[in-house]
């Protein structure tokens, strides 16, 4: 048993008078404007960070290490 035309048709009358027409085109235009940001989110390229070498993997970085306390 599955839905046929008629039943859309009432289930969509029932939607209009319970949200109104504005309340669903502004759903629809919402909707709308998702999908096309995320059409466009999809064709841009992702950004490439910068690949690490062997010059960063063997630099050291030097300086002490200082403990602060504080008296209350």
């Amino acid at each position: 048993m599955g839905f046929g035309i008629k039943e859309l048709v009432v289930v969509l009358i029932i939607v209009a008078l319970v949200f109104g027409t504005k309340k669903i085109r502004g759903v629809g235009s919402d909707v709308g404007g998702w999908i096309r940001d995320f059409r466009k989110a999809m064709k841009e390229e992702p950004a490439v960070e910068p690949e690490a070498t062997a010059e960063d993997a063997n630099r050291v970085i030097e300086g002490e290490a200082q403990v602060e306390k504080h008296q209350v």
